[in-house]
């Protein structure tokens, strides 16, 4: 077997092919590092630096943004490569050696693709609302507890705001804010940065403090018999679960989302209600979630409007007209529907999925809910789209 020692290291990011002449040698260390590690790197281009030690491997790859670029092996066993300049934001990646996906053991890891990764922050003319800054901080909170409907102990995380423990007579609205398919409860409080964004806007006085409640909304399709037709599968983060198309239309299977809504209805917000300071009532709760998420936001929420008052959809459709007045106990409760997307999505938008969402909720708006589209630019489906849609929604939120 053959042993390789891993160190991070650097990467020229090319474009063209002259594009190596053409890079910036202004590399910082990403902020995604392990403590004392200076690999990998990111220019002011977008373009991440890496280095890895494997003498003995016979090709190494750095795998990022869905394009695997080889790296060059030196006289002393480390191995460089190229990225070609990566959009703002987190962004997942890996090694690839000898065949074989690895994480960076350089980064810090973060779950995302279903699996533990490596991940890293290409600077964003906007990341002053996510930084970390010397403002009152709240605190993000392990919470086990049992599952009543599950039969098992979960695992969560809630966001207190900074005066949560200052003020014991106080009493906070509830956001339960779900991660999208492929992720887990560990997505919001790192990748999406939920910490920062409510500590800044908190203090800016941009936003009421509310507490946030971070669950595994992760779901399976049932597997089918020997002899049955094969059953879609759901797809990896930055995609939807697939379902069965009727009429031009997208449909998930109708039980798709009861797991997960049973879970939150019977367990997780009765705990949030008996362990934190909470005013428990449909008015001042809320949910929200991305991708996957804002899937399964929109159908427990139109599930149950006896329980939530707002709602957010990132980059997971939208509440229609249609759907609002189909639903008398929905539309007459509904304080707030925000939806966004990046902008890239709208670019590439299939019809398969439904109308435009813009379009859809805007005329949502028209008819007295109180809608909002946000659009985030030059984002697709990924973090830097939902740390902003985050940002935007919060600020609306339970005024």
């Amino acid at each position: 077997m053959k042993i390789y020692h891993f160190v991070l290291s650097a990467a020229v990011c090319l474009t063209t092919l002259s594009a190596a002449a053409q890079v910036k040698e202004d590399f910082v260390p990403s902020p995604n590092n392990q403590p004392g590690k200076q690999y990998p790197m990111v220019n002011s281009q977008g373009c991440v630096r890496v280095r890895v030690s494997a003498p003995d491997a016979k090709s190494v790859k750095l795998d990022i943004g869905a394009v695997k670029y080889e790296l060059t092996k030196d006289a002393e066993g480390f191995w460089t490569g190229e990225s070609a300049p990566q959009d703002e934001g987190f962004h997942y990646y890996q090694l690839n050696i000898d065949g074989a996906d690895v994480p960076d053991p350089s980064s810090l890891y973060y779950y995302g693709a279903s699996r533990w990764g490596s991940g890293i922050d290409v600077p964003a003319k906007d990341q002053d609302f996510y930084a970390l800054k010397n403002v009152p901080q709240g605190q993000m909170r392990e919470i086990y507890y049992w599952s009543e409907f599950n039969q098992a102990m979960r695992h969560c995380f809630v966001y207190t705001p900074a005066d949560y423990d200052l003020n014991p007579t106080r009493r906070y609205p509830v956001l339960y804010l779900q991660h999208g398919g492929g992720e887990n409860e560990y997505g919001w409080p790192q990748q999406g940065r939920t910490a920062q964004i409510m500590d800044n806007l908190i203090a800016e006085g941009k936003a009421v403090p509310f507490i946030i409640v971070m669950e595994n909304g992760s779901w399976a399709m049932p597997r089918p018999a020997a002899d049955a037709p094969q059953a879609p599968r759901p797809q990896q983060q930055g995609q939807r679960p697939q379902g069965q198309r009727q009429g031009g239309g997208f449909q998930l299977p109708s039980n798709w989302a009861d797991g997960f809504a049973n879970t939150l209805i019977k367990d997780v917000i009765p705990m949030i209600d008996a362990r934190f300071r909470t005013i428990a009532d449909k008015e001042h709760r809320a949910m929200a979630g991305l991708s996957m998420g804002g899937m399964q936001t929109k159908a427990i929420t139109l599930a149950h409007p006896e329980v939530f008052s707002s709602l957010g959809i990132f980059s997971g459709g939208t509440i229609t007209v249609d759907d609002a007045a189909s639903n008398k106990a929905f539309r007459d409760g509904l304080k707030l529907v925000f939806v966004s997307f990046g902008s890239r999505e709208l670019e590439n938008r299939n019809p398969a999925f439904g109308g435009d969402p813009k379009v859809e909720t805007e005329a949502l708006a028209k008819t007295g809910v109180n809608a909002h589209f946000y659009v985030s630019p030059g984002t697709a489906h990924e973090w830097q789209s939902w740390r902003r849609s985050l940002y935007q929604f919060a600020q609306l939120l339970f005024r």
